[in-house]
Formats: C-alpha cells, structure tokens, sequence
C-alpha cells in the first residue's frame, strides 16, 4: 500500500473556499443589534439542506483527541446537506478534506483550524470525521437530519495518507 504524507496548513477563506465557508468573527458583514450591546456577525455560512422532510439540527459532539502520526484511510460526505463545526472550548482541530473526481474524493488537503474558527462543509465535499487535538473537546454541529440517506464513507482501497503532526 503506498502512503503519502499530507501536509498541514492554515484554515484561510481563501484556500478553505471550495471546500466550505470559515466561520469566524471578522469575516463578512457585521451588524449592530440589541441597542448596539451586541455585534452580529451576519451570514458567515448558510445551511443548505435538500431532501425529503429535511430538518437543521442543532447537536455537541464531544471528541477524544487523535494521536500522531495519523492515518486517514476514509473519509465521508453528506450529499443531503451540509455539515458546521464550531469548538467550544477554544481547542485547535484538524480539518481533512478531499476533492471530489467521478464520485471518488482525491488527494486529502490538512488545515490546522484555531479554536476561534469554526468550519462549514457545503453539501457532498468529502472530509474525514472530526479530529480533536491534544483533549476531549466539544463542538457545536449544525446538519442536516430527516428522511434519506445523508452519509457516504469511502475507503481508500490503494493508498493511505499520513498526517505527522499538527505543525503547519
């Protein structure tokens, strides 16, 4: 089996875009409510959801930390909606995502995402499970829930891509 190793770089619109959207304070519009004691960080990333009787879903995970070198042998993807992660704790998380070619994801891409930046998966980008850094952390998960099949996992029969570290 060959292995590549994936290097890890910084959670940036830019490079994150055909991915998802970043959410994050200081990215996009912002709006004074509330008698101006509340700034609102307006749109940052939007739901999408299709389907039959979809419903947006407001969860926390809670997930153990990863140990390196980490190997991604699969990732997965919601074709009925789409999928945000915001920590709670203030931890830094790893994010996996992978392009997708005739219904089979590419190469894996590494973000080291900071604990003020959440992530927000468009509908049908593949990306590995959610992986916690260095203790048990929480997260709020925004996705989609109701009738259909919204989970696709793939396993990569030729080849597995290794993460050494966190370090971008």
């Amino acid at each position: 089996m060959e292995k590549i190793t994936i290097p890890v770089q910084a959670l940036t619109p830019e490079n994150f875009a055909p991915f998802g959207d970043i959410i994050e304070t200081g990215l996009g519009e912002v709006k004074s409510i509330n008698w101006d004691m509340t700034e609102r960080h307006h749109a940052l990333a939007k739901a999408d959801i299709i389907g039959e009787a979809p419903q947006v879903l407001i969860n926390i995970f809670r997930s153990k930390p990863w140990e390196f070198p980490l190997t991604v042998k699969m990732v997965e993807r919601h074709p009925l909606g789409s999928q945000a992660f915001m920590p709670l704790n203030g931890r830094d998380y790893l994010v996996v995502v992978a392009e997708d070619k005739h219904d089979a994801p590419q190469v894996p891409v590494a973000f080291l995402a900071r604990g003020h930046q959440g992530v927000n998966y468009h509908r049908n980008i593949w990306h590995h499970p959610l992986l916690a850094l260095d203790e048990i952390s929480d997260f709020l998960v925004v996705d989609r829930g109701g009738a259909g099949n919204n989970l696709e996992e793939y396993y990569f029969p030729q080849q597995s891509f290794i993460i050494s570290g966190r370090n971008i």
